[in-house]
């Protein structure tokens, strides 16, 4: 890896007439995040131009975004994200839900601390200014990181916490919803796929269809993330890749989010579960649903 040459194609693709996209998503497509920060900064060491700036003012629409994402330290593609699905025309709940869901503890107090360096308020301020009720309590719940990360299951809790839940739920009138923010908000992995198990033996049914019937929008589907994340990451990314691109028009934000955030995590994994839960590859999928330089750069992230 050579930043000053990789920092030189760059500016070859984009000086003079015209734009050779392909030598661009061939430079960023090759390196990792941190090679293409190193880039970033040895772009404007010897060639005095910021590459960010040369590069939105050569590229348009999703291909621009995917490329200016992949330039984005991780951490920093997060805050943008979260603050765009805040303040942007309306407020974009999947994506709060997506990244809140699935983040660990250490990758969400980043977040906090860059977001409030960014934008001068907390993380948690706009999300309590931006939504409501019970919505709301999830999401500060899950943007604390202040979930248990040790892998020790409690015998006696983990049959607790699924009577509580079954009582919170199934067996009452209404339904207690303080009690699923709690206990899925807060216990460990490894705690939480044990209370799933003993769940379905008192319930009879599994807590995703309890949250379905118990639950409604927003708060259903921030709930039922928290649970797929918690048996299967990938999976989780997979389903959200594949409700992107299936029916009528493309949610372009999601696939660009996931596609550049997990290119470098799990992309293999989310592509095998993609392909065991839809019976189709990712690629192809891409394949038919979008077209030009975003098609080529998305493909290429995909990998095979």
């Amino acid at each position: 890896f050579n930043a000053e040459q990789e920092a030189q194609a760059l500016r070859k693709a984009m000086k003079g007439l015209g734009t050779d996209e392909d030598a661009i998503i061939e430079t960023l497509t090759k390196l990792n995040v941190s090679q293409r920060q190193q880039v970033l900064i040895t772009y404007k060491g010897t060639i005095g131009r910021d590459l960010i700036d040369d590069l939105k003012s050569e590229l348009s629409g999703n291909f621009e975004r995917v490329i200016v994402g992949l330039m984005t330290p991780t951490t920093m593609y997060d805050v943008h994200e979260l603050r765009r699905a805040l303040k942007g025309a309306g407020t974009d709940e999947g994506c709060l839900i997506e990244i809140l869901a699935s983040r660990n503890n250490a990758e969400i107090r980043r977040i906090n601390e860059n977001y409030k360096i960014q934008y001068g308020s907390t993380l948690e301020e706009d999300i309590v200014s931006d939504t409501s009720s019970m919505f709301r309590r999830v999401l500060v719940s899950l943007a604390t990181g202040n979930r248990d990360e040790g892998t020790f299951v409690d015998e006696a809790l983990a049959q607790q916490d699924a009577q509580c839940l079954y009582e919170a739920g199934e067996k009452r009138w209404g339904t207690d919803e303080v009690q699923f923010m709690s206990i899925l908000c807060t216990r460990n992995r490894t705690h939480l796929l044990r209370v799933f198990d003993v769940y379905r033996v008192i319930a009879n049914k599994d807590i995703t269809e309890s949250i379905k019937s118990e639950m409604s929008g927003d708060l259903e589907d921030a709930l039922l993330a928290v649970v797929k994340c918690m048996r299967n990451k990938s999976a989780y990314f997979a389903e959200r890749l594949y409700k992107s691109m299936k029916g009528l028009g493309t949610d372009d934000s999601t696939l660009i989010r996931v596609m550049v955030s997990r290119s470098e995590i799990d992309m293999l994994n989310i592509r095998r579960e993609f392909l065991s839960m839809y019976g189709k590859s990712l690629h192809s999928f891409i394949k038919g649903d979008c077209s030009g330089d975003y098609r080529k750069v998305l493909l290429r992230l995909c990998g095979g």
